[in-house]
């Protein structure tokens, strides 16, 4: 028998207006239903129900860990430098990682994720091929430094997460494991009402290879991910990958050097010469680890600057400044062509060989034509990294692809030996030789996945949430009178007596209309009220997602919810 919460005695403070900060729906819900509370920026406090609705959340994804064999373990937040610097995070990782000194100088971090710490627990634990595969997970509190947080929980510097790590001898080994969590990761986002597409996407700091994303469509969403409505193909936008265009031999012109005084943009160089942007060479000057690289695109193209920061971790991706150009007087600034460049030169794939463009030809006031791929330059590197658009050709198929916005909830990597080899985790095998052990690494963002569920479910009138996580199973509402309270009460007694989880709103002095808002803001699944026929024992059931309502006696409105 679960006990039955009365709103009299709840900690809840709802709210009319939403508040000034917030820009996404689940931020305004959230706070108006009382579910938390901003503490700091990045920084908030989960109160009563919403503490509710993410130990709902935790109890699906442990269910379903468990179910797959993996073990719950629960690692400290507070991390030495030590592990983190062996594997190269404590730079990488940048200003997103809160770093701090103990009172003897000690160096320290809070964990934003604990490969190199798992790794060194099944060091310390495992020591032969007997004592593997192993799966274990924890679902605890992160922290990032984000620059900007925003979004409510969506975006905080502190965060719930599920991470979980597998240990395998084989590859093989570790291709079943990431396979079990991936089924596990259907079932957990299943039950708990989101809707998700699975895509490819890049590994970044986490390391490793294979990488998948559990994305919740949703106009909120940061991550752009593209799909195909022609074939199963669906990916992180900095993922996709396209191949070289197939270039017919053609016989091009000698380069031709261009008078085009004031042309420094694309735009304005099109329009001088009268040509289609996509006829022209936009060379982008970034630093890589600080040495200045140019990147080709075609000029109807942006660079896409996360996607190439992607291809090129660790080294950090920066755009050049003025300053750059100061001691540089080989790089024309509006005017840098591919052709005598004395610098690394990156191109997307379009950028093939035997293609012809127009572009810069590193004089002032100055362009090229027919400056043609592997005859007048070469490319050091190819490199897909154009922002992608609407109708770009499927990788898959060929057809237009579908661009998206959605919340990212899940993220599942094979890792390989990354971690192992930093850490030289080995055991011995069964030739009685030392083995290097293969890894996986899984995350879940589980309060992120409320403010997704939130985004996707919410209506006009406030939060909608599926049972599994609901604070409670029935909101019952006593319309005022005492009659209606004693009934409302009586009814709730039975309700948490079968088993159901009960809210029942019985405050003295609050009028029914706002009852009623409230029932509607704080979106349990199903609405009891109590109202004016209670003398005759008949109550009204409302289904919150539908607004679908009906009069019972209150043994067919317990009937029906119990059953």
């Amino acid at each position: 028998m679960s006990q039955v919460q009365r709103m009299s005695r709840l900690m809840v403070k709802t709210l009319r207006d939403d508040p000034a900060d917030a820009e996404t729906l689940s931020h305004k819900l959230l706070v108006r239903a009382g579910y938390v509370r901003r503490t700091s920026a990045g920084i908030w406090s989960w109160l009563p129900l919403g503490k509710k609705v993410l130990d709902n959340i935790s109890r699906v994804v442990r269910e379903e860990m468990d179910a797959i064999g993996a073990q719950e373990v629960l690692l400290p937040a507070l991390l030495p430098r030590e592990p983190y610097e062996a594997s190269g995070r404590w730079e990488e990782y940048g200003d997103l990682l809160f770093r701090l000194k103990d009172r003897k100088g000690g160096d320290y971090l809070l964990g934003p994720t604990h490969e190199e710490i798992f790794t060194q627990v099944v060091k310390d634990q495992c020591a032969s091929y007997k004592d593997l595969p192993v799966m274990l997970y924890q679902i605890q509190t992160k922290y990032r430094d984000e620059a900007r947080p925003r979004s409510g929980v969506l975006r905080g510097r502190e965060f719930q997460m599920k991470d979980s790590y597998s240990f395998d001898t084989t590859d093989e080994g570790l291709a079943e494991s990431y396979a079990l969590h991936r089924a596990a990761y259907q079932k957990i986002f299943a039950r708990i009402g989101l809707d998700f597409r699975i895509v490819s996407a890049v590994s970044g700091a986490m390391g490793g290879s294979a990488s998948e994303e559990f994305l919740a469509p949703a106009a909120a969403g940061e991550d752009t991910f593209v799909d195909c409505p022609a074939c199963d193909y669906a990916a992180n936008t900095e993922a996709v990958t396209f191949a070289a265009p197939v270039v017919e031999p053609v016989e091009h012109g000698p380069v031709e050097e261009l008078d085009t005084p004031d042309t420094p943009t694309i735009e304005t160089l099109a329009a001088h010469l009268g040509v289609p942007a996509s006829a022209t060479l936009k060379n982008l000057l970034v630093k890589v680890d600080g040495e200045i690289t140019a990147v080709g695109v075609p000029g109807d193209r942006e660079v896409d600057l996360g996607k190439l920061g992607e291809h090129l971790a660790p080294a950090v991706v920066e755009l050049v400044t003025a300053e750059d150009f100061v001691d540089r007087p080989d790089l024309v600034r509006g005017y840098v062509g591919p052709q005598g460049l004395k610098i690394r030169y990156i191109a997307d794939p379009r950028v093939a060989a035997g293609t012809a463009w127009v572009t810069g030809a590193n004089k002032p006031d100055t362009h090229a034509r027919n400056v043609v791929a592997g005859r007048d330059f070469e490319v050091d590197q190819y490199l897909d990294v154009v922002v992608v658009e609407e109708g770009d050709p499927c990788p898959s198929c060929g057809s237009g692809l579908k661009l998206d916005r959605a919340i990212e909830i899940g993220h599942i990597f094979q890792l390989g030996r990354k971690y192992a080899d930093t850490f030289q985790l080995d055991v011995l095998g069964q030739q009685g030789k030392p083995v290097r052990v293969t890894m996986g690494s899984y995350g879940i963002g589980v309060s992120r996945a409320v403010a997704a569920l939130a985004e996707q479910s919410a209506d006009e009138q406030g939060l909608c949430w599926p049972k599994e996580i609901a604070p409670a199973d029935v909101h019952v509402v006593a319309a005022g009178k005492a009659l209606q309270t004693e009934l409302a009460l009586d009814v709730s007694e039975q309700l948490s007596a079968a088993g159901l989880r009960v809210l029942v709103d019985e405050r003295p002095g609050v009028s029914p209309g706002v009852k009623f808002t409230d029932a509607e803001l704080i979106g349990v699944p199903q609405i009891l009220v109590a109202g004016r026929r209670s003398s005759e024992g008949v109550v009204e059931l409302k289904d919150r997602r539908t607004g679908e309502r009906e009069e019972l006696t209150v043994a067919e409105a317990i009937a029906r919810l119990t059953a």
